[in-house]
């Protein structure tokens, strides 16, 4: 603006043109001096504005973290009793370590859980062809896969009456909970364990392999030495063998596998297709009565084993 009024006046001896251009620079320099004053005051009537909006916020901020301080230092949790802790897990399955967030007040907010090690539970899962066979109080052998010399026993306390469908797995399972009557040092949760449970009991019966056993629509049969396939009547099965209620006696001698010339083999033993066809009747009927299982989606650990209780 100085610099403005300075050639004003040394254009009284210029040309009225140039005396005119001269005083209306004056006029515009003097214009937006006058408007640059009223923004600078504006902009410091905002800063001071926004100054004691945070003055308030800090001072908010400062009483909560007074509040928080005086909270966690009373936040001092102990253990009521010696033993191992175990992290709880979120929903996710990921545990509540340093860090994690709680919401006091809402939900669960445990944060580690002293598993009773004098005493484990076994889940296991068995599948829906044979959860029909497992009953409460049944016995079963126990071993630890970490530690294969151990065994144990135990007894079935519950059996889940609905089927879930494990990870990476196309078949209905229920879930079996199972009572380990012994303790051991090594033992730990969350260990994988075998779990062998006894549903049946036969005395002096006639069984064979399963290998030997072979089926063709609703005939079962077996490849005898005398070069003969013999129907048989079958009763209840293990993972290895099945019992031959009908069609065998005790010292036959029979094929594990499918002779090269087994089309040659004369059958025998067909008085027994009459019961065959009964049986397999009946096996169909019961299915159809059987409803489809209803099933849901549980948390549940990708491998069963002991568990404290």
């Amino acid at each position: 603006m100085e610099e403005a009024e300075l050639k004003n006046k040394q254009s009284k001896y210029e040309s009225p043109a140039v005396i005119r251009k001269a005083e209306i620079d004056l006029d515009k320099v003097k214009r937006e001096y006058i408007q640059t004053l009223s923004n600078y005051n504006l902009k410091v009537q905002q800063a001071q504005v926004n100054i004691r909006q945070k003055n308030v916020e800090l001072s908010r901020a400062l009483r909560e973290k007074e509040k928080i301080m005086a909270a966690l230092s009373s936040l001092v949790i102990r253990a009521p009793a010696s033993g191992m802790v175990v992290y709880y897990k979120d929903r996710d399955g990921s545990k509540r370590t340093t860090g994690s967030s709680l919401m006091i007040g809402r939900g669960d907010v445990t944060v580690a859980t002293l598993p009773d090690l004098s005493s484990f539970n076994s889940i296991t899962y068995v599948n829906e062809i044979d959860i029909s066979k497992v009953k409460k109080g049944q016995s079963v052998t126990l071993g630890i896969d970490a530690f294969p010399e151990k065994k144990l026993s135990g007894n079935v306390f519950d059996v889940a009456n609905i089927g879930e469908q494990l990870p990476n797995t196309d078949s209905k399972v229920f879930e079996v909970m199972i009572n380990v009557n012994e303790t051991d040092p090594v033992m730990r949760p969350a260990m994988t364990t075998s779990n062998a449970i006894l549903t049946r009991t036969y005395d002096d019966v006639l069984y064979v392999t399963l290998e030997a056993v072979h089926s063709n629509d609703s005939l079962t049969f077996v490849y005898r030495k005398n070069n003969s396939r013999q129907l048989v009547l079958l009763g209840d099965a293990n993972d290895n063998s099945v019992i031959i209620e009908k069609g065998l006696s005790e010292g036959d001698k029979l094929y594990l596998s499918v002779p090269e010339d087994a089309e040659d083999f004369k059958w025998t033993g067909m008085d027994l297709y009459p019961l065959l066809k009964e049986k397999k009747l009946k096996e169909e009927q019961q299915n159809k009565k059987v409803p489809d299982t209803l099933t849901r989606q549980r948390h549940r650990p990708p491998f069963p084993g002991p568990r404290p209780n």
